[in-house]
C-alpha cells in the first residue's frame, strides 16, 4: 500500500515563502515520476509540478513556473517544492502524487496518470 504523507503546509503572506515535503513509502520511489496536485475550494485539480524518477527533468504549470520549485531526494524517499513570491490565488490543498508507471526516466503531465495521493497539506496565502 503505497504511503505519501505531506507537511509543511501553512499560512503565508503574499510575497512570503513555504516548503512542502512529502514523505514516501511503501513503493520504490526512485522509479516514479511524482508530482504535487492542488484543488482550491470550487476550482478544478491543478498538476502544478512534476519530476521524473531519476530527478532529471522537471516541468510546470504556467501559473507557477519561475516561483515554485519541485525537488526530492532519493536516499530519502522525499519529494519537496519550495513555493517563493506566494499570491493569494495559490491558496489550496496541496498533494503529493505518484504516477502510475514504474520508470524512473518517464516523463508526463497529465493529472489522469497519477492515481496514488497523500491526505494532503493545506496553504493558505492571506495579508
Amino acid at each position: 500500500q503505497v504511503q505519501l504523507v505531506e507537511s509543511g503546509g501553512a499560512l503565508a503572506q503574499p510575497g512570503g515563502s513555504l516548503t512542502l515535503s512529502c514523505a514516501a513509502s511503501k513503493f520504490a520511489f526512485s522509479n516514479y515520476e511524482m508530482s504535487w496536485i492542488r484543488q482550491a475550494p470550487g476550482k478544478e485539480r491543478e498538476l502544478v509540478a512534476v519530476i521524473t524518477g531519476a530527478g532529471g527533468a522537471t516541468d510546470y504549470a504556467d501559473s507557477v513556473r519561475g516561483r515554485f520549485t519541485i525537488s526530492r531526494d532519493n536516499a530519502k524517499n522525499a519529494l519537496y517544492l519550495r513555493m517563493d513570491s506566494l499570491k493569494p490565488e495559490d491558496t489550496a490543498l496541496y498533494y503529493c502524487a505518484k504516477n502510475r508507471r514504474f520508470d524512473k526516466y518517464y516523463y508526463s503531465f497529465r493529472l489522469d496518470e497519477y492515481p496514488d495521493w497523500g491526505q494532503g497539506t493545506q496553504v493558505t496565502v492571506s495579508s
